[in-house]
């Protein structure tokens, strides 16, 4: 059946590849947030324990509404980890970090989704699909404020 929401194909396929990437990118840091939340040791478990819960929590809302926004514009949602590993901008990260480096990892990964955000973003605003633009936005602001609240724990 043919769409029609006033966004022309071509901008449609656009959107959902930097949409892909977005999830993509998103669905990699749940995957490490919640390796990190498991495996977290030290003087700093509790409180990184319950802070890298709430995140995981809030990245796992974050893909379902990523996935369900490409899916409006039409297109299939990337779901696989081949697919993950092949547009993810997020580095993984194998083995069990220190503490202090599982925050570094996370703020290096929160500020690249922050960059594929803008991304998604710009093309947002030139398709004029104010409902992706808004998707955008709303990530962003979400990954600046957590990179912040992450780099203040490394603050001596």
């Amino acid at each position: 059946m043919k769409i029609n929401i006033g966004i022309q194909e071509k901008d449609r396929e656009q959107l959902a590849e930097q949409l892909s990437r977005l999830l993509a990118d998103s669905y990699t840091l749940y995957l490490k947030t919640h390796n990190f939340h498991w495996n977290v040791t030290g003087p700093m478990f509790q409180t990184l324990h319950l802070m890298f819960e709430g995140q995981y929590t809030e990245l796992a809302t974050a893909v379902d509404t990523i996935a369900e926004r490409i899916r409006a514009l039409g297109h299939p949602a990337p779901a696989s980890y081949s697919a993950f590993a092949r547009l993810a901008s997020v580095s993984d990260t194998d083995g069990v970090p220190k503490a202090t480096e599982m925050i570094e990892l996370l703020v290096e990964g929160h500020e690249t989704v922050v960059r594929t955000a803008r991304k998604v973003l710009d093309v947002g605003d030139k398709a004029n699909d104010q409902a992706t633009a808004d998707l955008a936005t709303q990530r962003l602001q979400v990954h600046e404020k957590t990179a912040w609240m992450l780099r203040s724990l490394l603050e001596s």
